[in-house]
């Protein structure tokens, strides 16, 4: 009698495992969503993580970009564990095209989050040039699953794989580049008016945000930006045209209106916008209510704007 070929054990807990990693990717993908959201700050060793989220590669489509992450992470776990909740003998056969079906998506969506996080990590070298350990994180819990997923079964068609590989990769690229093309677009300065650098402000100030702008003047705060930047923009707007007028507003990109980059180089900045008040730095879209509170403000804090909501 043939004695039946014991399986490996990897193809036995490869699922398992991508659900789990995939599930750690989760959580990291959902924090990084939450402080974009609230823009509040990272637990993070160094102040990179900040200044990632800062970027203006870190929102896609107006949504914060981890929020897409998630979305993958929470898929590959979908994709992992479903033909695992069909046990019964008489369903088997549903498993097994269950198996074959999530194969294929979950090798897809591993190639394809493979590629974009290989971007994103260029981008964290060669463009924001700063280190943020839940980014590198997220690279390396993508570029396990990607092994564990070749790994899980044996592929009967490796010509078929590899072609579905370059496939998706190239439109994983191709739509990335596609979607950063507009991040640095010079044509945004043509836009700008007289005293402006990039969109028109378009809201306008109460006393109280003219009182806060004063003080922060007074107190000598900087805020470091790029007229590109929909971040500095959104900045820009929660402060309103009048009071912004008085906002020691240092521009950065040298294609900009009145650019001082060597003032950027010296206080390394390396995301907009970049707050200085009292010592203090903070990165990214600061709400009216936190500039008073770490600039010492004591003044009417009823300010008529707010951050904008996803």
């Amino acid at each position: 009698m043939k004695r039946k070929s014991s399986i490996p054990w990897i193809h036995r807990w490869s699922r398992p495992l991508i659900a789990g990693i995939a599930s750690l990717g989760a959580v990291v993908t959902a924090y990084l969503t939450f402080v974009k959201f609230t823009q509040g700050t990272t637990v993070c060793p160094t102040k990179g993580c900040d200044i990632v989220l800062a970027s203006p590669y870190a929102t896609v489509f107006g949504l914060p970009l981890a929020l897409f992450g998630l979305i993958a992470y929470a898929s590959m776990v979908v994709f992992a564990i479903a033909p695992l909740l069909v046990n019964s003998k008489a369903q088997k056969q549903l498993r097994s095209n269950l198996e074959n079906w999530t194969g294929l998506l979950l090798f897809a969506g591993a190639t394809a989050m493979l590629v974009f996080s290989s971007y994103l990590i260029y981008l964290l070298v060669f463009e924001i040039k700063a280190v943020c350990i839940y980014c590198v994180a997220s690279a390396l819990f993508s570029a396990s699953l990607f092994i564990l997923v070749i790994l899980s079964r044996d592929w009967q068609d490796v010509g078929q794989l590899f072609f579905t590989a370059i496939v998706v990769g190239m439109i994983v690229l191709v739509g990335t580049l596609g979607v950063y093309a507009g991040v640095k677009n010079p044509e945004i300065a043509n836009r700008a008016v007289p005293g402006e650098a990039g969109l028109r402000i378009t809201t306008t100030s109460t006393e109280a945000e003219k009182a806060l702008a004063a003080h922060l003047k007074q107190v000598g705060a900087k805020m470091y930006g790029a007229f590109w930047c929909p971040h500095c923009h959104d900045q820009k707007q929660l402060f309103g045209k009048e009071a912004f007028s008085q906002i020691n507003y240092i521009e950065c990109d040298p294609k900009g209106k009145n650019p001082q980059p060597d003032l950027c180089k010296a206080a390394n900045v390396k995301g907009y916008p970049t707050w200085q008040v009292k010592a203090q730095t903070v990165s990214g879209t600061q709400s009216l209510e936190k500039l008073a509170q770490i600039s010492g403000y004591k003044g009417s804090r009823n300010f008529k704007n707010s951050l904008p909501t996803p």
